[in-house]
């Protein structure tokens, strides 16, 4: 960037940026609440119906640490406008895909095209606006990148139910074409080097994928085939290992590596994405676990669910102005320290469900939460990106957004597999203890077997339905002690974070300035 030259957009043009990042980060999760009539639609299996959201997630996790180089390449601006574009054309294919195939492939298209438009937000906050206007972008940015996958949920089941699936992808069109012409006609933040471009390192490139890519299948795909058990996984785990080591090595050696590891460098960069990973398993973790519990053990459908899932992403507006505040008046060490607990009294809240857990039981769950994620995004956010030398701060971008992603999705596959073995463990220990042995138990099953063989509708022998009544009961009561057991165990892991706080080194105002 040349000494002349002024950036361009202010704060419209930041909010039209903002809005994209929006709309890449809400179609993570708005499927979420609505695979079912997604599955339904395109007659696909539960297995191939999962690969709507893992292809998204796939594809974006690649892209994410190529942004930082593609931006220098193509400048900030047309990045962020081809990414909107793209991904705006792949929205529009997903709402008429034809079969399953064909929307896991415009979804994937999706996620990698739309991809980059999130961290090129980030670093548009620290390019577009000096120092002392920064923590009010930071909190937009905090806002949304932990609003959207909340609500996510909530507007799909309620486009779903008043609509149909497809407008989840329709519902992009509109605003995505808006944002893609307003926005290079508004922006202006840096200047292309294509010089770069002549010198791309495709080595990298196909290392990143592999390395992201086949790490993003492990972890999204371990769980439901018992990890290293199955051969493709093992396969998959190999390339990514080997591919994550060849990566490093290259960004070492050449000369304008896709990818530089430069930024970790700085201390609070490398500690904020510590936090932020742990933030990742928290934001995602709780969307992924909340519509599974109320879908299996209420029967809820995707507007129901939505409905109970809202109340995180209004605690999250409402906090905001607050965490802004709060972010110019207090060191950033404090606020960490009062949104980790805060996050992990929400968590283990929730590790009190039972099978008529609804609404009323989750709401100050949910507020607390939601809450303790805007205290703690806003401040990790300022500290690790804020003080890194303007030139890193694109690619550092890049790597804080992956680490939040890489953390949303190996807490998705840890909690699948935790819930897998606390399960099956729940269950049997139930299920020992209510033996045929005990009275209570065969006052039970004859009242069952009373009440389903005596009005002559039902078929079939009535102890037998009484057993599998039995059964059903056993089995929902165990799928809640399962997700209870997953809550605790992510609210310890929000708590025992709270200690790395002491590791960042608290920005100076020099350090501001001079980035």
């Amino acid at each position: 960037m040349s000494d002349d030259f002024i950036p361009k957009g202010g704060t419209f043009g930041f909010f039209l940026m903002v809005c994209g990042m929006f709309m890449a980060i809400l179609d993570i999760q708005i499927v979420a609440a609505s695979l079912p009539d997604i599955q339904a639609g395109v007659a696909a299996s539960l297995d191939e119906v999962t690969w709507v959201q893992t292809g998204y997630l796939v594809a974006e996790v690649v892209m994410i640490p190529l942004s930082g180089w593609l931006a220098r390449v193509m400048s900030t601006r047309w990045l962020f406008t081809a990414s909107s574009l793209g991904f705006t054309v792949m929205s529009l294919a997903c709402g008429f895909a034809w079969d399953i195939t064909s929307l896991i492939v415009f979804r994937a298209l999706q996620g990698f095209l739309g991809g980059a438009m999130i961290p090129t937000v980030f670093a548009a906050n620290f390019k577009l606006f000096p120092p002392q206007k920064q923590m009010i972008g930071t909190v937009v940015i905090g806002l949304t990148a932990t609003v959207a996958p909340s609500i996510g949920p909530t507007l799909g089941g309620w486009l779903t139910e008043q609509l149909s699936w497809h407008w989840l992808f329709f519902a992009n069109v509109i605003p995505g074409l808006l944002i893609t012409i307003a926005v290079p006609m508004i922006v202006d933040i840096d200047r292309p080097n294509w010089s770069l471009a002549r010198r791309i390192d495709l080595p990298g490139i196909v290392l990143v994928a592999g390395f992201l890519g086949s790490l993003e299948f492990v972890l999204d795909e371990g769980p439901r085939a018992d990890w290293f058990d199955s051969h493709e996984i093992l396969a998959f785990a190999v390339v990514s290992v080997l591919s994550g080591v060849l990566l490093f090595w290259r960004a070492l050696t050449v000369e304008d590596p896709i990818v530089s590891f430069s930024p970790f460098r700085n201390r609070n960069f490398t500690v904020g994405c510590i936090l932020t990973f742990v933030l990742g398993i928290c934001i995602y973790g709780q969307s992924f676990i909340l519509p599974q519990v109320l879908s299996r053990a209420r029967g809820f459908n995707s507007l129901q669910i939505g409905q109970v899932m809202w109340v995180t992403g209004v605690a999250m507006f409402l906090t905001a102005p607050l965490a802004g505040r709060l972010s110019a008046m207090l060191d950033p060490r404090v606020m960490l320290a009062i949104g980790f607990p805060i996050t992990a009294v929400g968590l283990w809240l929730n590790a009190h469900m039972t099978v008529e857990v609804g609404f009323a039981e989750l709401v100050w769950a949910q507020i607390l939460r939601g809450s303790g994620l805007v205290l703690c995004i806003v401040p990790i956010t300022q500290a690790a990106l804020g003080t890194l030398p303007l030139a890193d701060v694109g690619n550092g971008s890049g790597l804080f957004n992956l680490f939040r992603n890489m953390g949303g999705a190996l807490g998705l596959a840890m909690i699948n597999t935790q819930w897998d073995g606390r399960y099956d463990r729940h269950y049997w220990w139930l299920a020992e203890r209510l033996n045929n042995t005990s009275a209570d138990v065969q006052d039970r099953l004859s009242g069952m077997a009373a009440a389903v063989g005596g009005g002559g509708v039902l078929r079939g022998d009535p102890d037998q339905m009484a057993l599998q009544q039995m059964a059903r009961i056993i089995s929902g009561q165990s799928t809640i002690m399962a997700w209870n057991d997953v809550f605790w165990l992510m609210a310890v892991v929000a708590a025992c974070s709270t200690p790395l706080v002491l590791l960042l080194a608290k920005p100076r105002a020099e350090q501001i300035a001079a980035h």
